[in-house]
């Protein structure tokens, strides 16, 4: 029966270990397993039995799975099953079946969570509200929620700060790290700044340069702020594909406060293995946008993290007596509570912007609200929602035309400003409207036009997309590089801390052409003008965190091609991965929160 099921690679693999584990293995339990392989492919960290029980996973096959009730008696029973605490392959535990190695990260994360959250360390409130009262005297927003994420960032262990485009999140972290450094006795913090792709560090460095030289300040502050910053994987030491990593409980990270970037890119095992990492005395301090895309690997941490949020009258009433504000009560649902600010005024986007008020529509799941609202004469929207091939390789080549004629001046500086006044961002890689087939039509065009042979891989004007970091170049996963003459011939330039770096084409890591780029290769970045592109065909992909971060990359003005039912399926579809975090933090949390790992390293599995 099971070698007549479509299993993927993958989970014919792990199908094969547990049948050598356990020769009598059913084919429920092992159909269960390889469900679950494929879960963890889309992103779940878990496969909820309720989602599949008395269904055909496979529709062209005869394989039905049992009822819920029998279903989980049937995996109780096997050898290969267990629950919490136990070692075994798989963990049964509240209806949702694990790969061991996940359920071990989730609830390792959610231990140092809590414990984090429950660890107050001791605060001068004089001095924090005289801190908060100057540095945040630009903001007139009441309730001025920057400088009550300041506040609680500087009260305890753990802050999670979510807010969208232009809503100061870089702007609310420089000035709470220095209104931290302004406490007595914090004034030699070691404090680190990461985030999970290297454009996304540099991006964070830069920022925070800029940032800390307006502060009101002493130069001694402003001396103890950080202005490097590195990515996730370097800063834990990950050891090429293993899942082990150099620093852990037995060998932590040398730091008193850590700034994390980008945290909604971050997935269940990083974040894990980063908590685990961090030691017990140390504040975290993580910064996203929950409404974004989730992190390309299993799981959707900040999301959930940001799930519960709430001030209780306690909270309520210990933030108004330092900061001055009036904060809204509401029970929070999570037991990290108050660790969590939202973020709401954006100063990117007027009060009447056409791109956020779309995504707020979208984010709201308002479908017909979306289509009357790109239907109206915004000075920032358009829509083409008849789109053909031909048009949109014409628009996007209207659209690169100043960035083709800038690139030949072989100036980079202007080559970069052109490049980012227009990008082109897709759904998806493969297809007619997909990256690859988008970058190969445009780039003939442009060969054609400007007499290159089409063999010919390099040419004045090509944008590059590093693939994989190269530490040794300085260049990094999503690091965009631009073709340029120099006297020297054809070189690829990238964007440095001192300038402009050329590159030889031969020396560079794996890369692909960039005018056009996913909407999760997008993410950190932003452009003058957006042209996003929806398939033709429903996908899987349309969701609406995808919609939202595609048009929320634009600063000034966003154009979507896509048929009005591929609009309203991204709208209408909440893209949810299955896990169990958020129950685990929940302030009802039918988990029992586990002992922490032994600190020895021992507890970073390999094979399950």
């Amino acid at each position: 029966m099971l070698n007549d099921l479509p299993f993927g690679p993958l989970e014919r693999a792990l199908v094969d270990s547990l049948q050598r584990l356990d020769p009598a293995a059913s084919p429920v339990v092992l159909a269960s397993a390889a469900l679950l392989c494929m879960a963890l492919d889309k992103g779940d960290v878990c496969l909820p039995l309720v989602r599949l029980a008395g269904q055909r996973p496979w529709p062209e096959q005869d394989f039905r799975l049992p009822a819920l009730a029998d279903w989980q008696v049937q995996l109780q029973a096997s050898l290969l099953v267990g629950g919490d605490g136990d070692f075994t392959p798989l963990i049964l535990e509240h209806g949702r079946l694990y790969l061991a190695r996940y359920q071990a990260y989730e609830r390792q994360l959610a231990t140092h969570l809590l414990q984090r959250a429950d660890d107050l360390p001791a605060v001068d409130e004089a001095q924090l509200s005289e801190s908060l009262t100057r540095l945040f005297a630009f903001n007139a927003q009441q309730p001025d929620w920057q400088r009550l994420a300041a506040a609680q960032a500087v009260r305890r262990k753990l802050a999670v700060i979510s807010g969208g485009p232009g809503t100061g999140k870089t702007t609310t972290v420089v000035r709470l790290l220095a209104a931290l450094l302004e406490q007595p006795g914090c004034e030699n913090l070691a404090i680190g700044l990461a985030a999970p792709t290297g454009k996304a560090a540099a991006r964070m460095a830069e920022a925070i340069r800029n940032a800390k030289a307006e502060l009101p300040v002493s130069e001694a502050i402003k001396a103890a702020l950080p202005d490097e910053a590195c990515t996730l994987h370097r800063l834990l030491g990950s050891r090429g594909d293993s899942p082990q990593v150099r620093h852990h409980a037995a060998n932590p990270l040398a730091l008193d406060v850590l700034v994390v970037d980008e945290a909604s890119m971050v997935d269940l095992a990083l974040m894990a293995k980063l908590l685990d990492a961090l030691p017990p005395t140390a504040r975290l301090i993580l910064l996203g946008d929950k409404d974004q895309l989730c992190a390309v690997e299993a799981g959707a941490v900040f999301a959930e993290l940001c799930e519960g949020r709430g001030f209780d009258a306690q909270a309520a009433s210990e933030l108004q007596r330092i900061t001055g504000q009036q904060v809204p009560v509401s029970q929070p649902n999570s037991q990290l509570g108050d660790a969590v600010v939202l973020l709401t005024h954006s100063h990117r986007f007027a009060g009447d912007s056409g791109i956020g008020e779309l995504a707020r529509r979208i984010n709201g799941g308002d479908v017909s609200g979306t289509l009357n609202l790109l239907k109206e004469d915004r000075s920032d929207l358009a829509w083409n929602a008849q789109p053909t091939p031909n048009e949109l390789l014409e628009r996007l080549d209207q659209g690169y035309a100043p960035y083709i004629s800038a690139a030949k001046s072989a100036d980079p500086a202007a080559a970069f400003a052109a490049f980012n006044a227009f990008r082109a961002l897709c759904a998806q890689r493969e297809g007619a409207w997909g990256v690859a087939g988008i970058n190969e039509a445009l780039e003939a065009r442009i060969k054609r036009r400007s007499q290159v042979a089409s063999r010919e891989r390099w040419y004045v004007g090509r944008p590059i997309m590093v693939r994989q970091n190269d530490y040794a170049l300085g260049l990094f996963n999503g690091d965009i590089g631009i073709c340029l003459h120099t006297e020297y011939g054809l070189r690829v330039f990238f964007e440095g801390e001192d300038g402009y770096r050329p590159f030889a084409p031969a020396r560079l890591p794996s890369h692909d052409s960039a005018f056009a780029m996913t909407v999760h290769k997008s993410q950190g970045s932003e452009f003058s003008e957006v042209l996003l592109m929806l398939p033709e065909l429903p996908s899987p992909l349309l969701t609406r965190s995808l919609f939202y971060t595609g048009i929320t990359r634009a600063k000034h003005k966003v154009e979507i091609w896509g048929l009005p039912a591929r609009l309203s399926e991204a709208v209408a579809t909440r893209a949810e991965r299955a896990a169990g975090l958020a129950e685990r933090l929940a302030t009802t949390s039918l988990i029992a929160t586990p002992q922490p790992f032994a600190a020895d390293g021992s507890t970073q599995f390999s094979l399950f």
